[in-house]
């Protein structure tokens, strides 16, 4: 069924996956179906229950790249019709270029708040394309960009110890650091086994940005990163080369300034994700990670898509990988043509469990929907 805005909130009930239709305030800017952007959630306060989505760059419906930064917050949650407030928020200074495959981090330091982009991959410059090349990606500069977000002032900083400009890399933040581990360089098509630690200081003056190489790093790329407690994180997923998968999954403890990255017992995958040549999903909070492989790898309907869900627990329990819990039909283009380590960012939102549950009677009503003609997302076209 067709939804006037093109987005949609997963809603997980007993190992049944749900698609209920997004719709935007009438003072929202037009969200496009961006692929591969860079996702956080920005909160007043570590406590707070209420947060922002930040998005940043990806790839437009027309294959253009995009240098635009989104503001988008839930203000309604009625569960027949939740809304969405998205802005457009203006950059200034050093904005970071058009790219892709990146990521984005908010940083907190002496009571400041900044917004850290890094990496990601964008097209050769106009300059120095060819007929043969025109459309040919290059790895991003590696530049660090810092984004006060309240004035959408840019700054980018050069750091000596990082080389490349690493495109589906894995970047964990806590308070003034971030970690950033793994990713690919198209240009010597290699997947960094490098660990990064970028210290951001917010003091009165002008931001220090330092850099420090740690050894322990894992070379992975589209890796997917879920939180299961304040310090600890787990590492799963993502391919460790373009066509084999990494099925090994890790703990990723972040205290006192310092990471801990070890191998943990890796759940029971099914024969069905064991063979699948690519797989693809997203972090679903406290612990959850959604997954999908097209359903060509399981020799059924080669246009759908089947899921499963993965809860990573505490060191003490065992993981849980439920059965396919859906299908969801697709008309893309055949898997075996996508670059395998491209596609594992699909989906881009995400929601603690139960946030958009005000009553457990999910019946569709038409009447329900918005007047599709008022949204502004619908374009008509005559012959």
């Amino acid at each position: 069924r067709s939804c006037p805005t093109g987005v949609f909130l997963l809603d997980i009930k007993e190992n049944e996956l749900k698609m209920k239709p997004a719709f935007f305030s009438n003072d929202s800017c037009y969200l496009p179906p961006l692929r591969y952007p860079a996702i956080c959630k920005l909160r007043d306060n570590a406590e707070s229950d209420e947060y922002q989505y930040i998005i940043h760059g990806g790839k437009t419906p027309n294959n253009d790249l995009s240098n635009k930064m989104y503001v988008m917050s839930l203000i309604s949650r009625n569960s027949k019709k939740p809304t969405f407030q998205c802005i457009d928020k203006d950059l200034d200074g050093d904005v970071p270029e058009a790219r892709y495959g990146h990521t984005i981090n908010i940083v907190h330091s002496q009571g400041k708040s900044m917004s850290v982009i890094f990496g990601g991959r964008s097209y050769t410059p106009l300059a120095q394309r060819t007929t043969e090349k025109w459309n040919s990606v290059v790895d991003c500069l590696p530049s660090v960009f810092l984004i006060d977000f309240e004035f959408g002032c840019c700054t980018s900083y050069v750091v000596p110890e990082l080389q490349d400009g690493l495109a589906f890399h894995v970047s964990v933040a806590r308070k003034d650091t971030i970690y950033i581990l793994g990713g690919h360089s198209i240009q010597n098509n290699t997947r960094s086994p490098s660990l990064y630690k970028l210290k951001i200081d917010l003091p009165l003056g002008s931001p220090a940005v330092t850099c420090t190489i740690l050894p322990g790093g894992i070379s992975v790329s589209s890796g997917i990163v879920t939180q299961t407690s304040d310090t600890e994180f787990v590492l799963v997923g993502g391919y460790q080369s373009d066509n084999l998968k990494r099925l090994v999954c890790n703990t990723i403890v972040l205290e006192d300034g310092d990471i801990q990255i070890v191998e943990r017992e890796s759940p029971d995958w099914t024969p069905d994700i064991k063979h699948s040549r690519m797989w693809f999903g997203s972090d679903m909070g406290k612990g959850s990670v959604l997954l999908g492989i097209p359903g060509a790898n399981k020799q059924l309907i080669s246009d759908a898509n089947y899921f499963y869900i993965l809860r990573c627990k505490g060191e003490e329990d065992k993981e849980e990988l439920t059965a396919q819990i859906c299908s969801q039909t697709s008309s893309t283009e055949d898997p075996r043509d996508s670059t395998p380590f491209e596609d594992s960012e699909e989906f881009c939102f995400s929601a603690e469990a139960n946030r958009f549950d005000v009553d457990d009677t999910d019946t569709y009503n038409e009447d329900d929907e918005e007047d599709e003609s008022e949204t502004g997302y619908w374009i008509t076209c005559s012959a």
